[in-house]
């Protein structure tokens, strides 16, 4: 009896030790609701809390930041910039380094209008399969290349390609001192083969629409770009306002304060 302890306890150990190394991949995701409230995220807000990664203003009244993905162009970029300008609303836009490649002119137009760069990565990997000095050279390669285009010389906030991360990846992208931007408000618009018309997307918009939706749109959508300067009519006229992340930042360094 006594050589049977002997040998299974160094598997148990082993066993404990091997586990405790894991470090598990997720897919950004929510469940989605029509009640105007901020999505449930379950496990994933006390992920996010712990490395000041954000999804929504989570205490927001009318609030709404409006955020982009860009991976590359299909022509409906500037006619958006063009209903944000008129409307006077902030936006964000998450870049990757073959839409900066390809379409400077847009990136420098966006910083000129008063718009934010967020680092989206130079090639759109999966950074949970990287280590942290590759996930560094993306983040660096995407941001000296926007400054070459444009105003813009440092990048604060970051969205991970497909939506993917781990603690790792939260931590490291926090040490390089960006802040990770997820979303609350998202719906399938960036298969430009299906897209339905601009009352498909005002309609999901509206649908799922809470105080402090962190909105995310594709540009490459014909049916975004048709709908966006109704969606901002309609929600204005519900009492909502839009704002930067940078407010949203600012936002929360003042609840930090208040609290400590």
């Amino acid at each position: 009896m006594k050589i049977k302890y002997v040998v299974i306890l160094p598997i148990i150990i082993l066993m404990l030790f091997t586990s405790a190394d894991i470090v598990y991949s997720y897919g950004w995701g929510y469940k989605k609701n029509n009640e105007n409230k901020i999505p449930e995220v379950g496990k994933f807000g006390e992920i996010l809390k712990k490395y000041d990664a954000v999804y929504a203003d989570l205490d927001a009244n009318k609030e709404i930041y409006l955020t982009f993905d860009n991976g590359y162009e299909e022509g409906y970029t500037e006619q958006i910039l063009d209903i944000l300008k008129k409307e006077k609303v902030p936006a964000t836009f998450f870049v990757t380094g073959h839409y900066v490649k390809t379409a400077p002119e847009l990136v420098n137009r966006m910083v000129k209008d008063g718009h934010i760069i967020g680092n989206h990565s130079y090639h759109h990997p999966d950074f949970t399969t990287m280590s942290k000095t590759e996930v560094k050279k993306e983040l660096d390669m995407l941001e000296n290349a926007v400054a070459k285009v444009s105003d813009q010389e440092q990048l604060q906030y970051l969205r991970p390609p497909r939506g993917t991360f781990n603690e790792n990846t939260l931590k490291w992208a926090s040490e390089f001192g960006y802040t990770h931007v997820f979303w609350s408000l998202a719906f399938k618009d960036w298969e430009t083969d299906k897209q339905k018309g601009w009352k498909y997307a005002f309609d999901e918009i509206i649908e799922q629409v809470h105080p402090g939706a962190i909105l995310l749109l594709h540009t490459v959508s014909e049916d975004n770009a048709e709908a966006l300067d109704k969606v901002i009519v309609h929600l204005k006229k519900e009492g909502y306002s839009f704002k930067s992340l940078d407010d949203l930042m600012k936002k929360q360094i003042l609840n930090e304060d208040i609290i400590y």
